[in-house]
């Protein structure tokens, strides 16, 4: 090329990546008879204005780098889609992630390595799979290796259109496999596993009930879920009296169901901010030399697993 200044190379290539083109630097560097490492300096060029220029655009450009064709293009998006984690906030969820425990390892894997790659540049793809390897490598899968993705959107999408589903279901006492129709109203994650918080009409289930006319939903852990259908029939929740997963989830222990009631009791520890975290409604209603009354309000018997489970810390005042 007879002109082979770099305005005219930069801006060539540049319209290059506006055409939608896919630049290779080998190809550039031989059509410009210029070394790779210059073509490079160009896309970083570009790139750089590109920075500049999205500052006052209503969509985002962007160069990115196409391992599989070993190529640059350009990538557009609207600035009100943008919104990416930073490497600090994305390498907190894969963290997160890893520490639950809640899919199979190659589910686990296709997870963490989509939300790298999305999420990041090249250069911080590579820093967080370094940081998060040794613990991708050591996973351990769960017993239940089960795969319920698919079943998990399938729940929440009936509960987005108040549809009743039915359930073949692993009871968790006697290992039988037990039929429910169900008015699903949460999906939900504790210790390990997703949960649905659904409510039974079916008289004959709620005679076994604990309390016949108990309004508080049951809870089933997704895992165990070995047929589901998604009925046609629907339900309708008047507002007033919906279902708020929020105010649930601060008074449920160990995703049992049961009756609302309060407890009392001692607590002996050195952190009662752990008592405070672990029990969201929990109240301090007196301390006396380091030892706290508290009292919280709670939803079913799992709590008396924790209860037991803090040995001499904490004395039961009223359960």
């Amino acid at each position: 090329m007879k002109d082979g200044s770099k305005v005219t190379r930069v801006l060539n290539i540049y319209n290059e990546f506006k055409s939608g083109k896919v630049v290779y630097k080998p190809y550039e560097a031989n059509k410009y008879r210029v070394d790779e490492r210059t073509i490079q300096r160009d896309i970083e060029d570009i790139r750089d204005y590109l920075e500049i220029k999205n500052d006052d655009d209503s969509i985002l450009n962007s160069i990115v780098y196409d391992r599989t064709i070993k190529g640059y293009y350009m990538e557009e998006e609207y600035k009100k889609n943008r919104q990416k984690l930073s490497n600090s906030e994305l390498l907190a969820i894969c963290k997160i992630l890893l520490d639950s425990r809640a899919f199979v390892k190659d589910e686990m894997d296709s997870i963490l390595n989509k939300l790298i790659n999305c999420c990041l540049d090249e250069s911080g793809q590579e820093i967080i799979k370094e940081m998060v390897a040794n613990e991708k490598y050591h996973y351990i899968e769960l017993q239940h290796k089960t795969r319920f993705l698919d079943t998990l959107w399938q729940i929440g999408q009936a509960i987005n259109e108040q549809r009743y589903i039915e359930i073949s279901y692993i009871r968790t006492k006697d290992k039988k496999l037990v039929n429910r129709k169900l008015r699903p109203s949460a999906i939900m994650f504790s210790d390990f596993y997703f949960y649905v918080v659904a409510f039974i009409d079916d008289k004959d289930v709620r005679k076994d009930f604990d309390v016949i006319d108990d309004a508080f939903p049951t809870i089933y852990r997704i895992d165990r879920i070995k047929g589901l259908s998604v009925l046609d029939e629907k339900f309708k929740v008047v507002y007033s009296s919906r279902f708020e997963e929020g105010e649930f989830r601060k008074r449920v222990q160990f995703m049992y169901g049961g009756r609302l009631k309060r407890i009392k009791f001692k607590y002996f520890g050195c952190s009662v901010e752990s008592i405070l975290d672990r029990l969201p409604t929990a109240k301090i209603l007196a301390e006396e030399e380091g030892v706290y009354t508290i009292s919280a309000e709670v939803f079913g018997n799992g709590i008396d697993m924790w209860l037991r489970s803090q040995g001499n810390l904490i004395e039961v005042i009223n359960n």
